[in-house]
């Protein structure tokens, strides 16, 4: 009978070729047990053989796009390392875990697998490994948008991690309930959640990686404020540490700052910040040609250029809910501007002519006049009857009512002050 160590090098030399005969062999490695009068050297060696097995066999299903499969290596690695070290049970369920990443569609399966090794390892008594998988899981569920479970989740972690006192997963956690409320649109516990990460991080160190995730989320509550100056220095921060790890997410960093350029009215900047070193790399790639056919279309002030960059790059623009929600305010910026700039010169307009001007339907028009003469943008009133829209001239404020009322205060202080003598003298 072959030994684990040449089953594992038979598995590799066939895995390219024949991925069927190479997970029937780590499944042998996995499930042959060790010799019972082994030594203890013997002992270790074949564990370590049968931990490479059960990684080499997740990363066949990662690369087959498995979930199921990854999900089966998981049970074997539990059941596998249950009398392992604690320690090295918990490195190795996690490197399993890492395998679905790039298996599309596969956020059920993830979740599914998490919730069952939590209940493991509650049996198990496995705290550490425990809150690892939890703040995995809430991780996912923001990912997935269920916000609501996912606060659930932190509420109970957060009151095990404070008894703990572990600031490392602490922080870990706070960033995601910062996340969590801000997918429900509470902002002011956004911040404060954030603050209590940043408080944690700074009482340890701080990896790089997390330094950049918090970094992330301030610019990111700093652009749901509007305050895009201050959002866009986070984000470059953010970029500039994840360009040194070579981290794949330093492109979203990147298209955030972009995204602040063309909402701070400096489309014309998109060019020159993309020539800078660290973003050339990126600047050919689908996500960045997206924003800067936005930008184009804002610089030009252009409504028809601007939906049709929204066609053409629908996935890299409406994907990320922070670009899509700042595009849509922006979108709406712009239409107010070309409906101003076409019924300026007119003070009876056809309505349907004003949707012709813009490319709109005519209902969607009437709505936005509408609630533009509500926010005073312009004053006029919609004769829906005749279809037209009657501007009005702009009203000179009459400043008559302001000086009366003023008046009226002085002749009080004056009455008031002629009281107060009036008092002394008697």
């Amino acid at each position: 009978m072959a030994t684990k160590e040449a089953l594992l090098k038979q598995a590799k030399a066939v895995a390219a070729s024949n991925s069927q005969q190479a997970e029937a062999l780590y499944k042998e490695i996995i499930t042959s047990p060790i010799g019972e009068y082994a030594t203890v050297a013997d002992r270790e060696n074949q564990l370590r053989h049968q931990e490479n097995a059960l990684v080499n066999l997740a990363t066949l299903y990662q690369e087959q796009r498995n979930a199921q499969g990854v999900a089966e290596v998981v049970k074997m690695s539990r059941v596998f390392v249950s009398s392992s070290a604690k320690a090295k049970t918990a490195k190795l369920i996690r490197t399993v875990l890492d395998c679905f990443s790039n298996i599309p569609d596969s956020q059920k399966t993830q979740i599914d697998v998490l919730t069952e090794n939590i209940e493991w390892a509650k049996r198990e008594k496995r705290v550490f490994l425990k809150h690892s998988l939890e703040t995995r899981l809430v991780s996912l569920l923001l990912d997935t948008q269920q916000y609501r479970p996912a606060l659930t989740l932190i509420d109970n972690l957060l009151g095990e991690l404070k008894r703990l006192d572990d600031k490392m997963v602490l922080t870990e956690v706070h960033l995601l309930e910062s996340r969590a409320y801000r997918g429900i649109g509470n902002l002011a516990k956004s911040k404060a959640a954030l603050t209590s990460a940043r408080t944690a991080a700074n009482s340890i160190y701080c990896p790089p990686h997390l330094q950049a995730r918090l970094d992330m989320q301030s610019g990111i509550l700093h652009a749901e404020e509007k305050d895009y100056t201050t959002a866009y220095s986070y984000f470059y921060e953010t970029f500039e540490s994840l360009s040194a790890q070579d981290d794949p997410s330093a492109l979203g960093a990147l298209k955030y700052m972009l995204l602040c350029k063309v909402m701070l009215n400096l489309p014309e900047d998109v060019t020159s910040l993309l020539g800078i070193k660290l973003a050339s790399k990126y600047a050919q790639l689908r996500d960045v040609e997206s924003m800067r056919a936005i930008a184009r279309a804002h610089q030009q002030r252009k409504l028809a250029d601007f939906e049709q960059a929204l066609k053409d790059y629908q996935q890299e623009l409406t994907s990320d809910p922070t670009i899509r929600t700042h595009l849509s305010a922006l979108y709406d910026t712009l239409l107010e501007q070309n409906l101003l700039r076409i019924v300026e010169p007119y003070s009876v307009v056809e309505v349907e002519y004003v949707a012709q001007q813009v490319g709109q339907g005519r209902q969607a028009v009437e709505m936005k006049l509408s609630q533009m003469i509500l926010d005073k943008v312009f004053h006029g009133v919609l004769d829906q009857g005749r279809g037209c829209l009657i501007v009005f001239e702009p009203s000179q404020a009459d400043n008559t009512y302001g000086a009366a009322i003023e008046t009226l205060e002085q002749v009080g202080k004056v009455v008031d002050s002629l009281y107060a003598k009036t008092v002394k003298i008697a």
